[in-house]
């Protein structure tokens, strides 16, 4: 968790040091940092829940391979958005966010009935809503609660996933299918 006396600049993302080229390192090393205690909870409680299934239908190296790599797009997104929210420039991103809603959107592809509970969502929800509503849910809480939350970041790990769903059903039409349909 942040707070341990190292400075932000090495180990979170910051759009203007990443633009000049500078603490490039910090696209991996955010995705291990959370902002406070509340922040590593929901993290790890969604990877619990979501990571294990996505491991087992990828195998373990190309399920590290996928997180890391949803990450660093997320990270990607959010460097980038800078450009279109201009405050955005000199803040700083952490988190593992990013990378689980790139899990997020490669199990909408490919388990869309999935039933899934979705944050304090007493009823069960089909994946293919559930993914695009968290995401919702996320943005309008950190709209009206004025919380600084990497939305863009968020949407670059679902759209990363999105496109990893697709190039695998492509791919693996047999296993993709069979594994739809066991959802169902």
């Amino acid at each position: 968790m942040l707070g341990l006396g190292v400075p932000l600049d090495y180990i979170a993302i910051k759009p203007s040091n990443i633009l000049n080229g500078e603490y490039l390192w910090t696209f991996f090393t955010s995705m291990f940092m959370h902002g406070g205690f509340f922040h590593l909870f929901a993290n790890m409680f969604s990877l619990f829940f979501i990571g294990g299934l996505v491991e087992k239908i990828l195998g373990h190296k190309r399920y590290t391979y996928f997180y890391l790599l949803a990450g660093l797009i997320a990270g990607i997104f959010f460097v980038l958005s800078s450009f279109i929210f201009p405050g955005d420039y000199n803040t700083y991103a952490v988190g593992a966010s990013g990378a689980l809603f790139g899990i997020v959107g490669l199990l909408v592809l490919l388990t869309p009935d999935l039933p899934v509970f979705v944050m304090f969502i007493p009823i069960p929800v089909k994946m293919k809503y559930a993914g695009p509503g968290m995401l919702i849910i996320l943005w309008l809480i950190s709209i009206a609660g004025n919380i600084p939350v990497g939305n863009m970041a968020h949407l670059g790990g679902l759209i990363a996933g999105i496109f990893y769903g697709l190039y695998l059903k492509k791919k693996y039409r047999r296993k993709t299918a069979h594994l739809r349909r066991m959802f169902r």
